[in-house]
């Protein structure tokens, strides 16, 4: 089970600006939080090493890059259990159109978040990784049209 960490106000305040713009000079944040520099820059070293703050990204925006399309699906396998549910899990990981995966309660084992650049495309998926698997019982392809609220995952529950 991963450990909690204990965060103070000073911590909730340099996440905060980090999450809008990790490349926020230390300097910068210093001054919006209320603490040095170099306190900054050491609570940020925590952050890190505690895992709190695990990886510095950029958000692309795909609609610049070349057209793509998002498609849920729903899993249902016919068995179930830990050694199955890892072979696909595992199966899932190694595909690059897979940009989102959760093993999920109720009547759908598998919740995917799918990206390809056509319908072409989310077919072979389908083909080669859901209809092929004897152990995939049924799928449901649901498309998106639009992204309504980007994803946030610290959007809802306790704000940081």
């Amino acid at each position: 089970m991963m450990e909690n960490v204990e965060l103070d106000p000073f911590d909730r305040r340099i996440i905060a600006v980090v999450r809008r713009n990790n490349l926020e000079p230390a300097r910068s944040i210093a001054q919006t939080v209320g603490l040095s520099e170099s306190a900054v820059l050491r609570r940020l070293r925590r952050l890190r090493a505690s895992g709190v703050i695990v990886a510095d990204v950029s958000l692309v925006d795909p609609m610049r890059l070349s057209p793509s399309i998002t498609i849920h699906v729903l899993v249902e396998l016919n068995q179930s259990g830990l050694r199955l549910e890892k072979t696909f899990a595992d199966k899932l990981a190694e595909r690059t159109e897979v940009i989102g995966a959760w093993n999920v309660t109720g009547r759908t084992d598998f919740l995917l978040m799918v990206a390809v650049p056509s319908i072409e495309a989310y077919q072979r998926f389908s083909d080669e990784v859901l209809a092929a698997d004897e152990n995939v019982r049924d799928f449901e392809t649901l498309v998106s049209l639009r992204e309504i609220v980007r994803y946030d995952p610290l959007r809802a529950g306790q704000p940081v």
